[in-house]
């Protein structure tokens, strides 16, 4: 989850890590550092915190170079302090490693150099990287040799880069499990771990695939395996822009990402619906469409967020395409030996596209035959290169830590899927230009509910000190329960839960009391007398209630402390609205507590490790 980026050319490298850590900082923001290479000479500049502390603290230094790797940490093995932060060193300091992943077996790695003389400095399992490495050159291996053989001792997972004193020409970089890319220039060449840390400069891209290993120059590179196979790379060309990236007079890219829904579910749609024939059209599933639509059943795996759409989208698929979908945990998904046959079909859902989890669940399908398909945001991401095939929500880069437009956008294609399947099976045409009409509408109806936006700052005011919330849903609308209740943990860090309204007399009630503020979701559909049933026992009980409800709807108003009235849609599109009220009171509550929305505590935005 660490953010990783390196330069060779002829400028100064020094403000061209420092503004591409800007950029990756929401994969890790324990600390950061810098390494480079000078005139036969180096150095590293480490701090605990942001990366701004780490910019305030070279500004004295004067530092100027051509050559250099910084690292922004999300620790893993060792507390996040200066001494643990990257780039790790040898005894000699000329040789310099930044990771991101794992190292599993680091503990026997580091007896055996222990055992050679090698002392170690700090708790992490990357430490023992740069001593690996050296104790290959020392043998009298070439830098590249030498982390070659290195990275062939080594069990778990990498992203890395390295440069040495003694061969200042070049950046090592490697992958195993964690993403790392190429960015091609002018008489210079960039690595990072995410596009967005090298846009400003480059949109030219090459992905590293798991057992790369390259050689960058500043005016060319190689490739090869680990196990030292020629390896032809295929230069890319995004299509991202640097605006996409900003804040863009926002004060958090959490409140700019939730204002942009409207743009980005309608980017998500564009081109695949077929009004007429009232089915979507998505090209990454027309080689299986057909398989699809066979399919026998149906599983959804994905983490956190992810996995709270891949729920709403368990209720579309049973309910239009009557195939048995269920929705597994990635994390659980390969540790308990899975039942899967032949005409199964794995969604495997991820904003990143590289969440560790979903992207091991990916290829342990693929193992035992099921036909695996991947729902992405990231073009060219691990997950969507490694499925059989998939569909890119198109929601735009998201830099929030807590996922907002991304979800959105899940269901919307989760939506899509569904309705290509049903008209392929058994949906009638009128059923079909229904469902294609209300999503064509969706995006309006975000606009409206976003109107309400001081209104929900105002409630959130009131239940700012607030020690925990209950979030209470029904059919499609429990998963956004759920969700509502974990985007409030994650940025506010007040204790929440998620829960079937029905669920709440079976043990949650015991909670009720005049200090514990209530979420109902309560539009008016099929479930709606059964939610006022709820209401009535939380308020009974001196329960504070906020109600998320349909616009014409008047008498819960006399029920509630609180409403937040939402346009009506179909059912199975309700989550599309229901959520974008709990986003914002989630967003506005933090904002009043003073926390950091887009950088909360303990989090980063891609799990690229287990």
């Amino acid at each position: 989850m660490c953010g990783i980026v390196g330069y060779i050319g002829e400028r100064n490298c020094v403000p061209i890590l420092i503004n591409g850590l800007k950029r990756l900082e929401y994969r890790g923001y324990d600390s950061a550092g810098i390494s480079v290479i000078f005139d036969h000479d180096s150095t590293v500049v480490k701090n605990k915190g942001k990366v701004s502390l780490l910019e305030n603290k070279i500004e004295n230094l004067n530092l100027s170079a051509r050559l250099g790797i910084g690292h922004t940490r999300w620790a893993t093995h060792g507390a996040p302090n200066e001494l643990n932060a990257h780039p790790h060193f040898n005894a000699e300091k000329n040789l310099y490693v930044i990771h991101n992943g794992i190292i599993e077996n680091y503990q026997t790695i580091k007896k055996g150099l222990q055992k050679l003389g090698y002392e170690f400095i700090t708790q992490t399992d990357s430490e023992v990287l740069p001593h690996l490495i050296d104790s290959f050159i020392k043998k009298g291996n070439s830098l590249f040799k030498s982390v070659q053989l290195a990275l062939g001792e080594v069990e778990g997972t990498y992203g890395i880069a390295v440069i040495y004193e003694n061969e200042p020409d070049k950046i090592i970089a490697a992958r195993k499990g964690s993403p790392l890319v190429l960015g091609i220039g002018e008489n210079e060449n960039f690595v990072a771990s995410d596009v967005s840390a090298i846009l400003a400069h480059t949109k030219q891209i090459v992905y590293l695939e798991d057992g790369d290993i390259i050689q960058v120059y500043k005016d060319h590179f190689t490739a090869k395996t680990i196990l030292d196979k020629e390896v032809e790379k295929e230069v890319h060309e995004i299509t991202m822009s640097l605006d996409e990236i900003d804040k863009g007079g926002f004060p958090h890219f959490m409140l700019k990402e939730i204002m942009e829904q409207p743009e980005s579910i309608r980017n998500s749609m564009r081109g695949r619906i077929l009004f007429d024939e009232g089915t979507s059209k998505l090209g990454g599933l027309e080689s299986v469409a057909d398989a699809l639509a066979g399919s026998k059943r149906i599983l959804i795996s994905a983490c956190g967020t992810s996995w709270h759409a891949g729920l709403v989208g368990k209720y579309m698929l049973e309910q239009f395409t009557r195939i048995p979908t269920e929705v597994e945990y990635a994390s659980e998904f390969r540790y308990r030996n899975p039942i899967i046959e032949k005409g199964d079909t794995i969604f495997f859902i991820s904003q990143s596209g590289e969440t560790a989890d979903t992207l091991a669940a990916l290829r342990e399908s693929k193992i035992r035959g099921a036909l695996g398909l991947g729902i992405c945001n990231v073009v060219g991401s691990s997950i969507a290169r490694e499925s059989n095939a998939g569909v890119y929500t198109h929601a735009g880069p998201e830099i929030g830590v807590a996922s907002t437009k991304a979800f959105t956008s899940q269901l919307v294609v989760l939506s899509l899927i569904t309705l290509l399947i049903a008209r392929k099976k058994n949906m009638s045409l009128v059923d079909g230009k229904t469902i294609a009409g209300e999503l064509s509408l969706i995006p309006d109806k975000i606009s409206e509910i976003l109107k309400l936006n001081y209104e929900i700052e105002k409630i959130a005011n009131a239940f700012k000190d607030a020690k925990n919330f209950l979030y209470l849903g029904r059919g499609y609308n429990f998963p956004v329960a759920l969700e509502g209740a974990l985007k409030l943990k994650e940025i506010s860090y007040i204790h929440a839960e998620g829960y079937p309204a029905a669920e709440m007399k079976h043990g949650p009630i015991a909670l009720i009391d005049e200090k514990m503020p209530v979420v109902f979701i309560a539009p008016k559909d099929s479930t709606y007398e059964k939610i006022i049933s709820n209401i009535q026992e939380v308020r009974a009980r001196g329960g504070r209630i906020i109600a998320v409800a349909s616009e014409k709807d008047n008498d819960i108003d006399k029920l509630v402390d609180y409403t937040i009235k939402i346009p009506d849609t179909i059912r199975m599109l309700m989550p599309l609205l229901t959520v974008i009220p709990l986003q914002l009171l989630a967003y506005h509550i933090a904002v009043k507590k003073g926390l950091n929305v887009d950088q909360p505590r303990n989090l980063a935005k891609s799990v690229t490790v287990e």
